[in-house]
């Protein structure tokens, strides 16, 4: 399985698989899409409609990854399930922690 991430010039995009209404703001694992693609698998508490999911979303992997909400932002997938984010910072040090992440250390 390859990395939900790629580096960027100025940090990493991530490509997130969204469970809006979950029950609780977590972070699960990384995964494989039935067509290969690699996700991490998220799900927040808050139900997907006025942008409130995303809005979750967002403020989770913010504080999973040490940045402040404003570095993250929503590139691709407002309306899906499957999503990208943008996150702007030190490229190696946030995949680091991704990577802690979806080994299931250090989980927010």
């Amino acid at each position: 399985m390859g990395e939900a991430w790629c580096a960027t010039l100025n940090g990493l995009r991530i490509y997130v698989r969204l469970t809006p209404k979950g029950g609780r703001d977590e972070i699960d694992a990384c995964e494989e899409l039935s067509d290969g693609r690699a996700v991490i698998k998220a799900r927040v508490r808050a139900a997907p409609e006025n942008n409130e999911a995303n809005t979750a979303l967002i403020a989770l992997f913010a504080k999973a990854l040490g940045v402040s909400k404003s570095m993250v932002a929503l590139e691709t997938g407002a309306t899906s399930r499957l999503k990208t984010l943008a996150v702007v910072g030190d490229s190696a040090a946030l995949a680091a922690r991704l990577s802690d992440l979806c080994l299931g250390k250090d989980r927010p």
